[in-house]
């Protein structure tokens, strides 16, 4: 049995205590949060101890018999807990963006290489049934020659009515790219490879406010890609990739339904199950932690991602090279 300490007791911190509480491996052993309240409320609602819940994470970190730490705060705070963590010997799994830029998430990757424990980031795709059958199925050439990728989002509102924190509406460390689009770009590049040129024109919502209109290029492995995000607008909210060869296409809508030829008259819905992504990720780091390997997605991994965010947003129509 491993315990765990989560530090950040939102929405997404509430979603990994729960499959935690629910999986054989791990013990929800401490939590923490600014706010008090909330720390209090995430262990008593999965029954661990109140005497460990703080406001303060270097206190989480140090709890004596700590195996491990879920870093779910926003992004600008990552990397002083991720640190904090490995140098107090936990292994790590970080919530997604890795970081807000770039620059920091080299550093984080730096800190996960001096150090011999478990880290990963969260990025469901890994595990999702329907991103994974999208994979194997392009890689068989079921659609033939891939010619296209394509990446839409819209956002009708944003933060979404459930996404009740400030953060999210600032350009520094928030905006529906990172929020999201860092999920679909490292779908890319478990598709094609790494994504190697970007070129893109973004509009803000405010002098320092998140992107609410972004069109742009991009290749990956040879294939070419478009990314298409509107939000504040009047629709429905819709988040997808979709796969174009020459003998048809795969798209992956609502997260996770993977379907064949959409919109055309041979349509087909391939994987209509969610699937349990939290869970997936605990069992790999649990086998990650005993010694076995462990299916995880590394820092560097999710450093390259965010590498691609940070270009999209300093392209302003200029086309920027991410080959070295």
């Amino acid at each position: 049995m491993y315990d765990i300490g989560i530090v950040g007791c939102g929405v997404i911190g509430n979603r990994l205590a729960a499959a935690i509480d629910a999986h054989d491996r791990y013990e929800l052993a401490a939590a923490c949060d600014l706010d008090a309240d909330r720390a209090a409320s995430l262990a008593a609602d999965y029954g661990t101890d109140a005497t460990a819940t703080t406001t303060d994470y270097e206190a989480l970190v140090a709890i004596e018999g700590l195996d491990a730490v879920y870093v779910g705060v926003p992004p600008l705070a990552h990397r002083e807990v991720v640190a904090s963590a490995l140098d107090a010997g936990r292994h790590v799994i970080c919530e997604k963006p890795i970081a807000a830029d770039a620059e920091t998430g080299r550093e984080m990757v730096a800190l996960a290489a001096a150090t011999d424990r478990v880290t990963a980031v969260n990025l469901p795709f890994r595990y999702t049934p329907g991103f994974v059958r999208l994979r194997e199925l392009v890689a068989e050439g079921a659609i033939g020659d891939p010619r296209r990728v394509e990446l839409r989002f819209r956002f009708p509102q944003w933060p979404r009515e459930w996404q009740d924190v400030s953060w999210l509406e600032s350009r520094e460390q928030g905006g529906p790219l990172r929020e999201v689009g860092t999920h679909f770009l490292f779908g890319v590049e478990e598709l094609f490879g790494r994504v190697g040129a970007v070129s893109a024109d973004v509009g803000y919502s405010g002098p320092a406010a998140y992107e609410n209109d972004a069109v742009a290029t991009f290749r990956a492995g040879g294939v070419r890609g478009t990314l298409d995000l509107l939000c504040d607008h009047a629709g429905a909210e819709e988040n997808s990739i979709t796969v174009a060869g020459d003998r048809g296409s795969l798209s992956l809508t609502g997260w996770y339904r993977l379907v064949r030829d959409r919109g055309g008259p041979d349509e087909a819905v391939l994987v209509g199950e969610r699937g349990d992504t939290t869970a997936a990720l605990l069992d790999e780091f649990a086998a990650a932690m005993d010694g076995e390997g462990g299916d995880l997605v590394s820092f560097e991994a999710a450093a390259r991602v965010q590498r691609i965010l940070d270009a999209i947003h300093a392209s302003d129509g200029d086309r920027i090279d991410l080959s070295d």
